[in-house]
């Protein structure tokens, strides 16, 4: 069958020159975009009850922007203000560059990974004598609490926000030829609104092994995977789906 719409389960890209964009122009397709889950922050209140003092920490764990947005957001309702001195440690360069919003990023002790949490860890392992804080959601990924651990390094983890799943309803009656998601959360969130979702023809695209893995314990079936050695990227790979589908269109 044919493709004529996607729905992406992320919010719309903000930049203009998008490859999200450029499959639609390219293949005349619809792709709307809409986020299943998001993410609320904790109160200062309910931080403090998880004994969290800001104050003793030196260094900050930053895995995502939705961490760095939420340990500055709660250090200004907890009105601590954070020392020049504090390190931060950034899974990538993304979430470095995005931490410019809020210090000086020449002024500051800064260390970037490569793109893995895993990358990380030479740079966490040189500075041992560190307090390190991971301002975290409420669904971590088990593997960086198992590799702090055992660098054996002096750190707390402590939510500073929570992924929630969004109300869906208005797309009760909404057919889309393709779903696309990214994380397990996102197939929760799809049953959560849809608890009789039945597949049938629709086409399901997944990002990543866990993803699949949550599909399939569904009883789901996946029908286009990334990343792969040829489709390194979930554009691409919809894009190959599409040409082998629609040819002749």
């Amino acid at each position: 069958m044919k493709v004529k719409t996607i729905l992406v389960s992320q919010p719309e890209p903000k930049i203009e020159n998008s490859p999200y964009f450029d499959l639609q122009e390219r293949q005349k397709v619809k792709v709307d975009f809409r986020p299943f889950i998001h993410v609320e922050g904790v109160s200062a209140k309910d931080i403090r009850q998880q004994k969290i003092d800001l104050s003793k920490f030196t260094a900050i764990i930053l895995t995502s922007r939705n961490s760095v947005d939420h340990f500055f957001r709660v250090a200004e309702e907890m009105r601590f203000k954070v020392p020049d001195s504090m390190k931060y440690f950034c899974q990538s360069e993304a979430v470095a560059y995005y931490l410019q919003k809020y210090v000086v990023y020449r002024k500051r002790k800064i260390y970037v990974g490569k793109r893995n949490f895993e990358d990380l860890t030479p740079l966490i392992k040189k500075y041992k004598e560190e307090k390190f804080l991971l301002p975290t959601t409420d669904k971590v990924k088990p593997i960086i609490p198992e590799i702090l651990d055992n660098l054996e390094v002096n750190w707390i983890q402590a939510t500073f926000y929570k992924t929630v799943i969004s109300d869906l309803s208005d797309l009760a009656d909404v057919y889309y030829d393709i779903l696309v998601f990214f994380s397990p959360s996102g197939i929760e969130s799809l049953f959560h609104n849809f608890p009789d979702f039945k597949q049938n023809d629709t086409r399901i695209a997944v990002f990543g092994n866990t993803t699949v893995k949550a599909v399939e314990k569904k009883g789901l079936r996946v029908d286009i995977a990334a990343p792969t050695p040829e489709t390194p990227s979930m554009t691409m790979a919809l894009q190959k789906y599409i040409d082998s589908v629609n040819k002749g269109k």
